[in-house]
C-alpha cells in the first residue's frame, strides 16, 4: 500500500534508484573486519565504478581466512583477502582461485592467549593445553603448528577445537581455564585490557601476512575491473601512510582500538602499494609449510597467481 504522505511521483523516482541498483554489476570482496582492511573499507566507501555501472560490496567475514579460502572455491566471493599461509596450503590442495597481489607485505604478529583467570603464565605452561581455532586450515590453525615447532615440541599432538571467530574463543575462554587461542594481537589488545585475555607471548609470520586473491570467476569474466579495484586500493593505503596522525584517529574509532595501539600497529605495518610479487616470498612460505608437514609438494610460484596482472620477480 502507497503511503499517502508520499507523493506519488517519488515513488517512481525510488522505485527506479532500487532497480538501478539491482541490475548494477557487483564486485564482492570478503575480508576479516580488522585494521589491515581499512583501505578496502574506504575504497568501497566512495564506489569509484559507478559510472560503469558497478557496485562494490564489502562484507565482513569474521571466521577468518579457512571462511574466505571456501567462498573462493564456492565463487560466492569475487575477491578475498586472505592470509598469506592459508591460501597457499588451499590452494595446493585444489582452491581455483588466484594470487592477484599482496595487501600487506609486513609480518602479522600473532598474540598467544589464555584466558586471564587460568594459572597459565608462561610459554612452558601450553606445551599440552588445546588450541582454539577459527576452523581448520585457518591462520590460527596453521600457526599453532609453526609456534609448536619453534618451541621444540611435538606437532602430532597437538589438539584443536573449532570455536568459530573471536567471540567463539571468548565464550570457550569463559568455559574453560585450560586453553590457548592465537589471534592478531592489535584486534585483541582490548580484551587484553579488560582483562579478559591474558598475552603470554608473540609470533610472527615469516611472510608477508596478507594475499589478496580473485576468483576463477572474477579472473574470467572481469580481470580488468578486479585489477582496477586493487590498484585503488594499492593508492588509497598511500594515501593512508602519508597523513598518518587522521589515520590513526579513524582506524582508531572506526574499530574501537586505543589510538596507542594503532599508532604502534602503524608503525610496523607495510601496506602494498603496487602489484610487484617477490616470488621468493611465495617459496620461503611453502618450504615452511612443508617443513611442518602442512602441505606434501610444492608446486610452482606461477601457478600461485595470476601473472597477466602481477609483476612477478
Amino acid at each position: 500500500m502507497l503511503n499517502p504522505f508520499i507523493p506519488k511521483f517519488k515513488y517512481k523516482f525510488f522505485n527506479r534508484i532500487f532497480f538501478y541498483i539491482w541490475v548494477m554489476e557487483k564486485i564482492r570482496i570478503l575480508g576479516v573486519p580488522e585494521h589491515f582492511n581499512f583501505p578496502w573499507v574506504q575504497v568501497v566507501k566512495e564506489q569509484p565504478l559507478l559510472t560503469q555501472e558497478i557496485m562494490l560490496e564489502w562484507e565482513n567475514e569474521s571466521r577468518g581466512s579457512g571462511a574466505m579460502n571456501a567462498a573462493i572455491r564456492e565463487n560466492s566471493t569475487d575477491l578475498a583477502i586472505i592470509l598469506t599461509e592459508s591460501f597457499i596450503k588451499d590452494k595446493i590442495e585444489g582452491n581455483p582461485g588466484k594470487i592477484i597481489g599482496f595487501h600487506v607485505l609486513s609480518p602479522l604478529v600473532w598474540g598467544i592467549h589464555v584466558p586471564a583467570s587460568s594459572k597459565l603464565k608462561e610459554l612452558d605452561d601450553i606445551k599440552n593445553v588445546p588450541y582454539l581455532i577459527s576452523r581448520m586450515g585457518s591462520g590460527s590453525h596453521l600457526m599453532a603448528f609453526l609456534l609448536a615447532k619453534q618451541q621444540g615440541w611435538p606437532t602430532e599432538s597437538l589438539e584443536f577445537e573449532i570455536i568459530g571467530n573471536l567471540e567463539g574463543a571468548q565464550k570457550a575462554f569463559r568455559k574453560s581455564t585450560a586453553k590457548v587461542f592465537l589471534w592478531e594481537k592489535f584486534t585483541t589488545q582490548p580484551l587484553v585490557n579488560s582483562g579478559d585475555f591474558r598475552r603470554i607471548g608473540e609470533i610472527p609470520t615469516p611472510w608477508p601476512c596478507f594475499v589478496l586473491v580473485a576468483s576463477e570467476n572474477a579472473l574470467t569474466n572481469f580481470p580488468a575491473e578486479v585489477m582496477k579495484v586493487r590498484d585503488l586500493v594499492y593508492a588509497k593505503s598511500v594515501e593512508l601512510k602519508s597523513r598518518k596522525a587522521l589515520s590513526i584517529e579513524e582506524i582508531s574509532t572506526y574499530y574501537g582500538i586505543e589510538k596507542a595501539d594503532i599508532n604502534d600497529w602503524f608503525g610496523m605495518t607495510t601496506w602494498a602499494s603496487d602489484s610487484s610479487v617477490a616470488s621468493d616470498s611465495l617459496e620461503t612460505t611453502m618450504e615452511l609449510l612443508k617443513d611442518l608437514n602442512l602441505i606434501g609438494n610444492k608446486i610452482p610460484v606461477d601457478k600461485l597467481v595470476e601473472k597477466k596482472l602481477i609483476s612477478l620477480h
